[in-house]
């Protein structure tokens, strides 16, 4: 059976833009199609400046929460990233095949770093090299393939040239994986600014959707959407990117095309109107099943235990035989 590896990132609240973009595909899908892995990736987490309470905490209700979504521990593997010490161990291994150039071309580090400098913050080395610490994530479980979206994928083409230059060096260790890129998977945007994406770390929230924003909270963000001063409602997303959103949520939402949508509704209003309904419903579900979870952190708890003891008997072997190869002594 293929086997995926998926995480998320504990850096902020879990928007809609996570459960449609990936959460959603995660539990419809990739749970029932493959041997899956899902982790909340931690130690990607301290990269940058971070309140260590934040991150315990944001870190749990991420877990929460892609167990609130479906993620059924019967059919997959839920853990959490630091709890399986086979991701730092591997991690350095795969530092000392990694180049110095080839990190500092990433565009995400070329990005945050400038972001760091221009608001007075060191550069963390962690920032430098966390795309290693992804490469070990991706090859300690041997993974064959790691839904991304497109600003990830330059991160799995380094995972794939490491291990293949591991391979070549130290002999056969790893499975080279390839990235697939979901047809369906929607790309949610900032109801505030619709040419950027919806982040869970953004610092302006009014155009975000949280996955545990009230219903109130839900409706007024939608009404306050830009859009703009055109007539009518047509999806067009190069001229009217605010509306295209707006459709596009619908979309996911209801299962009917963005360009058939549109001809249901005469002006703007309308339409906020409907996406805010449909994002509520949608959304109901989840928000209830994420309130029971949290009263019973015993559970959850234990969920993710027994995820890090999954995921640990399948990556210890890798990394194992990784440590072999490269010359190191085994402890006696």
């Amino acid at each position: 059976m293929t086997r995926i590896l998926s995480g998320i990132k504990p850096t902020g609240h879990l928007t809609l833009g996570n459960y449609l973009g990936a959460l959603r595909r995660w539990v419809d899908e990739d749970q029932h199609q493959a041997e899956a892995l899902f982790c909340v990736v931690d130690l990607h987490a301290l990269t940058v400046e971070h309140d260590p309470a934040r991150v315990r905490r944001l870190s749990r209700q991420a877990a929460t929460l892609m167990l609130a979504a479906g993620l059924d521990p019967a059919r997959c593997t839920v853990f959490v990233q630091s709890h399986v010490d086979e991701h730092a161990r591997l991690s350095y291994l795969l530092e000392c095949v990694a180049v110095d150039g080839e990190m500092r071309r990433m565009i995400q580090y070329k990005e945050k770093s400038a972001r760091a400098r221009s608001a007075g913050q060191g550069v963390r080395l962690s920032l430098l090299t966390y795309p290693v610490l992804m490469a070990a994530d991706i090859l300690a479980y041997r993974a064959d393939e790691v839904p991304v979206g497109d600003d990830q994928a330059q991160h799995v083409e380094l995972t794939r040239d490491l291990a293949e230059r591991f391979n070549q060096r130290y002999g056969r260790t790893f499975v080279v994986p390839k990235a697939t890129h979901p047809a369906v998977a929607a790309r949610v945007m900032d109801l505030q600014n619709p040419l950027d994406k919806m982040g869970k770390s953004h610092e302006a929230t009014a155009g975000i959707i949280y996955l545990l924003d009230e219903p109130d909270a839900i409706a007024r963000k939608l009404r306050r959407a830009v859009t703009d001063s055109e007539p009518g409602v047509s999806y067009d997303r190069e001229a009217r990117p605010g509306v295209a959103n707006l459709l596009e949520i619908l979309s996911s939402c209801t299962g009917e095309l963005p360009e058939k949508l549109a001809e249901a509704y005469d002006g703007g209003g309308a339409l906020k109107a409907a996406v805010a309904e449909a994002v509520v419903e949608l959304l109901r579900p989840l928000r209830a099943r994420h309130a029971e979870l949290s009263a019973d952190q015993g559970f959850v708890d234990g969920v993710l235990r027994e995820g890090a003891a999954r995921a640990r008997a399948v990556a210890r072997p890798t990394v194992d035989a990784a440590y072999a190869a490269i010359g190191l002594l085994p402890p006696a």
